[in-house]
């Protein structure tokens, strides 16, 4: 079984507990460093929405948003708390170009194999319009490989900026560590803001 079907799996058996446990987490303060960077009404791509936490409050507050996650139980869970059709799909088969503001990647590419990452990267960049932004957060750390039954890559700010140097047309705007506000969770997460140059 590959890094991929193991955290799909554990999506699919813990589906229930994940939306309760992430839904009411209250991370309005990460949000609006990402929404600082966007022009009004912008319009968002949530990729790897989760719960559907941060895209309902995207479109409560006047946002015009897509959500998609590749879990089909949470897409179900989302799209019946956000109202809007959540879309269930392999994040590298994002393919649009232009397309939006910002994309807002909350603890989601971290599921990402390693070595793909700036793969995926190269995607959201394209998918963004010139000057738009994406916003992505990692555990904190070095650790790489499954855990609690998932597939998870932890970067510092060395590993990521290693990870990215290559990449081109992007640059860090914004990039600070955090602690979990979920309770009972001792993690520390790396935030990094990333804006489109080219």
């Amino acid at each position: 079984m590959g890094n991929v079907e193991y955290t799909l799996d554990y999506y699919k058996e813990n589906a229930d507990e994940f939306y309760e446990s992430t839904v009411i987490a209250e991370v309005e303060y990460l949000r609006e460093r990402f929404l600082k960077n966007l022009p009004e009404k912008a319009h968002i791509l949530d990729l790897g929405c989760g719960s559907g936490r941060d895209t309902k409050a995207f479109v409560d507050q006047g946002y015009e948003v897509d959500a998609i996650d590749g879990s089909p139980e949470m897409c179900e869970l989302a799209s019946s708390y956000t109202g809007i059709d959540v879309k269930c799909m392999d994040f590298f088969d994002l393919k649009d170009s232009e397309k939006y503001d910002g994309i807002w990647s909350c603890a989601s590419i971290l599921h990402v194999d390693k070595d793909r990452i700036p793969e995926m990267i190269v995607k959201m960049r394209d998918a963004l319009k010139t000057g738009g932004v994406m916003y992505l957060s990692f555990k904190y750390g070095e650790f790489c490989g499954l855990r609690d039954g998932r597939y998870f890559v932890d970067l510092n700010e060395e590993l990521f900026a290693e990870l990215i140097k290559n990449v081109s047309g992007i640059r860090i705007i914004d990039e600070w560590v955090s602690v979990d506000v979920r309770r009972g969770k001792d993690v520390t997460w790396l935030n990094e803001v990333i804006r489109r140059e080219d």
